[in-house]
């Protein structure tokens, strides 16, 4: 006896326990915003990776410039609005003559930086754009450079600010010591302000281009700045530098800098506004950078909740971030595995006997009960594979045991076996069935009209018995299977030979209609004795009406 079959399995539900009472269920409209979001985010990953390289930068690269240009072109601005204009400053033999030097530096040196910033930018970026370019998946020296990208982008931007701070120093040294350091100090206070916020919009604009990076092979540990640096980087945007401003205006006071009232308090005010503004825009694009990646697997993780493990969260971070969606992808892949294994065995034993398995372990050895046993075979195979095509016998028999499946399946039964043409039926094990014999009995007359409905030229015969066996796991410690034992297995089969020649082709024992309900029994009468092969005792045989 080859192999087992399930009798009742959906591919679909598995052997998933139902949702337990009290468990929440899930909103039908909240799960398909989410699905709706984690497919959106799923379409825009794989969008990215099915796009040609070259067609991704050129629709990638006005961000790119964008972030870079116009984080460090208004920070430019704000930090000279705030030295020209609003702080206090060192009293100057000359100070028309300093406003025009700044002035004028301050135009050299956009004019100097803005071309130098974009030679770095492509210098920085050229790892990423061979790989690109030529269409093809990183290697691990390409894919660590291109996750680095946003952070090797922003150390550029640094030094080219820490050089304009060390210029405009030595540009106001001359006209006072305490000018030049006011100016050096600023311009790095606002350098630092500016890498982070290039740095963070950076990282955001380059997600399509990091899932692509990851697609050869997503991060098992984090190989760039991750949520502590981020959230540092927005303090140090939003919060240090409007501190150190004020910090600054104080230390001016002390020393002795003119400064009036309104001066002081016009200062403040810049610079709270600077920070409000600034600081809300930075956390902002901060608290997304987390929240988004986040958000697809929460989304995701309802969605396996809810039932669905074909689903992926798309992967577009490589900090511990990225960690977390590749670890969430892979644990789905492993309940995938485990799913289809846990279909494949339901199919194989069927779905009780996997359950039973799952739920109380395995072990060779049985328990006694009482059963209703049908056996089926079908007649004349030998000659069907003679004279017909193999794949015309195949697809024969599999529509024979599809409606043997489905007929016991319907009444509660259990395909065991599968034997060549023949199939061995229970009812009442490896689960308890509250009318074993009387389900055995219908499947039989119900089974047989169907096979003759929709199978004319196949004819089969079915026995029927009833009474205790055992059943348990019978075999050796390294292969066993799940089967029943006894006489009235024996007895099922001896009357399926009997059936063959019966006018409906089905015959049952006296004692599995002793023990059928008071529903079935009508349809049945009791008939001859008849010694059966390999039997002592006689069987009172029973056939329908």
């Amino acid at each position: 006896m080859a192999s087992s079959q399930q009798s009742r399995h959906s591919p679909a539900t598995g052997l998933r326990p139902p949702r337990r009472p009290g468990e929440p269920s899930a909103d039908p409209e909240r799960r398909d915003g989410r699905a709706h979001r984690l497919h959106a985010r799923r379409e825009l990953a794989d969008r990215a990776l099915a796009e040609p390289g070259l067609e991704l930068l050129r629709h990638l690269r006005p961000r790119f410039a964008l972030c870079l240009a116009g984080s460090n072109f208004v920070g430019a601005v704000l930090v000279y609005v705030f030295l020209a204009y609003v702080a206090p400053t060192p009293v100057v033999a000359d100070a028309q003559r300093v406003s025009e030097v700044n002035l004028i530096g301050f135009v050299a040196v956009l004019l100097v930086s803005m071309p130098l910033g974009t030679f770095v930018a492509f210098a920085v970026g050229r790892p990423t754009r061979e790989w690109l370019s030529a269409d093809r998946l990183p290697d691990e020296r390409e894919r660590r450079l291109t996750l680095q990208e946003p952070l090797r982008q922003a150390g550029a931007e640094a030094v080219i600010w820490v050089i304009v701070a060390l210029v405009f120093a030595a540009v106001n040294a001359p006209y006072s010591l305490a000018l030049g350091a006011q100016a050096g100090a600023t311009i790095m206070f606002g350098g630092v302000a500016t890498c982070a916020l290039s740095y963070l919009l950076y990282e955001r604009t380059m997600r399509p281009i990091t899932a692509r990076a990851l697609a050869g092979g997503a991060p098992d540990h984090a190989v760039v700045p991750g949520v502590t640096t981020r959230l540092v980087l927005t303090w140090a945007f939003g919060t240090a530098v409007v501190i150190m401003g004020i910090a600054e205006i104080g230390s001016d006071v002390l020393i002795g800098i003119p400064a009036t009232r309104e001066k002081i308090a016009f200062t403040v005010l810049y610079l709270s506004l600077v920070g409000l503004g600034v600081g809300l825009a930075t956390i902002f694009v901060a608290a997304r950078s987390v929240a988004d990646p986040l958000e697809s697997v929460r989304s995701a993780l309802a969605e396996v909740e809810a039932g669905n493990i074909d689903v992926e969260a798309p992967v577009y971070d490589g900090s511990e971030v990225g960690v977390l969606q590749a670890g969430f992808n892979r644990m789905v892949a492993g309940l995938r595995e485990r799913e289809q294994l846990r279909d494949l065995f339901g199919r194989h034993v069927g779905e009780d006997v996997a359950r039973q398995a799952i739920e109380r372990g395995l072990e060779l050895g049985g328990e006694v009960r009482d059963v209703a046993v049908l056996f089926v075979d079908l007649m004349g195979s030998t000659t069907l594979a003679a004279t017909r095509d193999p794949r015309t016998v195949v697809a024969t028999l599999n529509a024979f045991f599809g409606a043997v499946v489905e007929a016991v399946s319907l009444h509660g039964g259990w395909v065991n076996k599968f034997e060549g043409d023949a199939a061995l039926c229970v009812f009442g094990a490896p689960t308890a069935h509250p009318d074993a014999a009387g389900s055995a009995l219908a499947t039989a007359r119900r089974l047989q009209a169907r096979l003759r409905r929709e199978l004319p030229d196949v004819r089969a015969g079915i026995g029927l018995s009833a009474g205790a066996v055992v059943a348990g796991n019978v075999g050796a410690a390294e292969r066993f299977e799940y089967t029943v034992i006894g006489d009235p297995v024996n007895e099922a089969a001896r009357l399926t030979e009997l059936a063959k020649t019966a006018p409906e082709g089905i015959v049952a024992s006296e004692a599995i209609l002793a023990r059928a309900g008071a529903a079935e029994t009508p349809h049945w009468e009791l008939g001859e004795e008849r010694t059966l092969r390999g039997r002592t005792a006689a069987t009172r045989l029973a056939t329908p009406r």
